[in-house]
């Protein structure tokens, strides 16, 4: 059998090999497979490499400076003001793209508080449900709600968590009793 005929029969499975194999060391040795792959160039695609990332590792070019300010937020109820650090997911970016926003919200069953924002967020990437923990900030998907954790939530599917308040919120959102007004903006 020719060489050419003998690598268009193993093509397939040069292919297949290095496409499973992609990412794994061998040590330093070359394969049969490999030696194959040389030969014939075409028989194999090169790897695109990923783009570069930012300085933040957001990916989205923007500099550092800016990509911390974009996941760090403030929310103010009353005279007292809350930090909160959102987590890099779709769901907390499309937060930010609506942010100034006022969120009227009720007390919701002594744990949190609950209140529906301008429009639904990006789910993507994100887990049917979750358990979130006392300071957590979340999304309520099925209401469009963003949420402020003060209490003990056990896992419910729908919830999102964004991100974390900062320091003692958690305690000061609980002492307010009832409806409050939040405006959360960029910090």
């Amino acid at each position: 059998m020719s060489l050419t005929k003998t690598m268009l029969t193993a093509a397939p499975t040069v292919i297949l090999t290095a496409l499973l194999g992609a990412g794994c060391g061998n040590g330093g040795e070359t394969s049969d497979d490999q030696r194959a792959d040389d030969l014939d160039p075409t028989a194999r695609s090169s790897p695109t490499p990923p783009p570069p990332r930012s300085p933040a590792g957001t990916g989205t070019g923007e500099p550092a400076e800016s990509q911390e300010n974009r996941m760090n937020i403030q929310i103010t109820i009353g005279d007292q003001t809350f930090a909160a650090t959102l987590q890099d997911s779709a769901p907390a970016r499309d937060l930010v793209a609506e942010l100034p926003v006022t969120v009227e919200m009720v007390d919701h069953g002594g744990v949190e508080k609950t209140g529906p924002l301008p429009g639904p967020l990006s789910l993507e990437g994100q887990p049917e449900g979750a358990d979130p923990d006392v300071g957590d900030l979340g999304y309520y998907a099925p209401g469009h709600d963003l949420v402020l954790y003060y209490g003990d939530q056990s896992y419910f599917p729908g919830i999102v968590v964004l991100g974390r308040m900062e320091g003692d919120a958690a305690e000061r959102i609980a002492d307010m009793d009832g409806s409050v007004t939040a405006t959360v903006e960029a910090r």
